[in-house]
């Protein structure tokens, strides 16, 4: 159901918008640190969830449990970024990033 909202939107605005906060500034500039090998995939991943956030490679998926209102995105095999879509204005904001056991 998310999927079929988030194309109708889609198909008005080509482009999501990611908004930033400052949390989540803060957590990127640790992860890029401590995984500057990394940065390349990192800003892959952001470019093509603005460009298409359901791209196959990203594995898009909504969690469970307590976490149940928010996705996950894939960085790499090892690595994700958590997110909240805010679907009435083409919004994504980063919640998170990490491996896969810091993040959830």
């Amino acid at each position: 159901m998310w999927r079929n909202l988030w194309r109708t939107i889609s198909r008005e605005s080509q482009l999501a918008k990611i908004k930033y906060t400052e949390s989540y500034l803060k957590r990127a500039k640790k992860f890029v640190k401590r995984h500057p090998e990394l940065i390349g995939q990192y800003e892959k991943t952001l470019q093509l969830l603005e460009l298409n956030p359901f791209h196959p490679s990203l594995r898009l998926h909504k969690l469970k449990g307590h976490l149940s209102e928010i996705y996950s995105v894939s960085i790499n095999i090892s690595y994700r970024i958590t997110l909240e879509f805010i679907i009435e204005d083409d919004v994504i904001i980063p919640i998170n990033v990490g491996s896969h056991r810091e993040v959830y």
